[in-house]
């Protein structure tokens, strides 16, 4: 696909992204709201640097797990576009700085931590051998296994203790990770069997979802549990679990602040903070997905008008709003 030819004059919405399905729900609150828009589909194509972007708002929603589709580079091809974009100063919502970050989780938990957010105790690794020389630290408690660079939960695994270690070892265990960089952490086991999903969009508190992860949830609360999927109104038999989602009525969360001031300089203004409970009350935010599919079921019981893919496309259509009235 050669870029230019999708570009028109007028300035629009550009949603960049590589799932078709996943933006359905958009598009048609786009089309509601009479927003104009350009379907960016991304994985392979072109980039002519030495030519100027078109005036409008850009609205990076490409996955951390596009490799699992097929798109194996996806996210490496994103990454110069935006930065293509933003040299020239365009209105990118979700920057590069966020895809960065979103697909290093390593340096997710940094950034988290710099602004006070706690995390699960982590060890970054590459190498087998050092795999087994950092889970002797654990002191034979529970611990994770997890792709640094990952997706949909692949590779995700609970360790109750070392006993089955050498085995999951043997297999091509390093291949799990796209970087070759493995996450040796601590399991934080949730005292209700739940863990919150924070949203935000423009930058700011949407609401809170409690997810019940009973369900493999000891796989990974930060992957495995599905939460990518699980949100996504795609997912086969999404009917049965959409009841493991409850929109958290009168949320309160002391930290949201800290959340907010994270995301905006993390360049994440539609976004997910994901945390669990440990049984002393302490909070772990164990991931932030920039990549969000909002249930509409537990939109609807929630008893409000809430719609999460509305208030993208109203918070999108402000800011087309404001590049069309700077070029009148």
């Amino acid at each position: 696909m050669i870029m230019t030819q999708i570009f028109k004059q007028k300035p629009k919405i550009y949603i960049i992204h590589e799932n078709e399905e996943w933006i359905i729900p958009l598009k048609k609150e786009l089309d509601k709201l009479q927003f104009p828009y350009v379907d960016w589909f991304i994985n392979t194509g072109e980039i002519d640097l030495t030519a100027a972007p078109p005036k409008g708002v850009f609205y990076n929603r490409m996955s951390a797990s596009s490799h699992t589709r097929n798109h194996r580079y996806a996210v490496e091809f994103t990454e110069p576009l935006l930065c293509w974009l933003q040299t020239h100063g365009r209105r990118v919502v979700n920057n590069r700085n966020s895809i960065l970050l979103e697909v290093r989780k390593a340096e997710q938990y940094l950034a988290l931590n710099k602004y006070g957010i706690k995390t699960p105790k982590t060890f970054v690794v590459s190498g087998k051998e050092f795999i087994r020389k950092v889970v002797k630290k654990f002191d034979n408690n529970p611990f994770i296994l997890k792709p640094n660079r990952g997706g949909k939960g692949i590779g995700v695994q609970l360790f109750k203790s070392i006993n089955r270690l050498d085995e999951v070892l043997s297999n091509d265990w390093n291949e799990l990770s796209l970087d070759g960089i493995t996450l040796v952490q601590e399991y934080i086991e949730p005292k209700d069997g739940c863990i919150v999903r924070v949203e935000f969009i423009g930058g700011e508190y949407y609401y809170a979802v409690r997810v019940d992860a009973s369900d493999g949830f000891e796989l990974c609360p930060a992957d495995d549990c599905h939460t990518e999927d699980v949100f996504c109104p795609t997912t086969e038999n999404v009917s049965l679990k959409k009841e493991k989602f409850e929109i958290i009525k009168n949320y309160y969360n002391p930290d949201l602040d800290k959340y907010k001031a994270f995301l905006k300089n993390s360049g994440m203004e539609i976004a997910a903070i994901e945390y669990v409970v440990n049984k002393n009350g302490e909070k772990y935010v164990y991931d932030v997905n920039v990549n969000t599919n909002y249930n509409s079921l537990a939109e609807k019981k929630h008893g409000e008008e809430l719609s999460g893919m509305r208030q993208i496309a109203l918070f999108l259509g402000e800011e087309l709003k404001i590049i069309q009235n700077k070029m009148t």
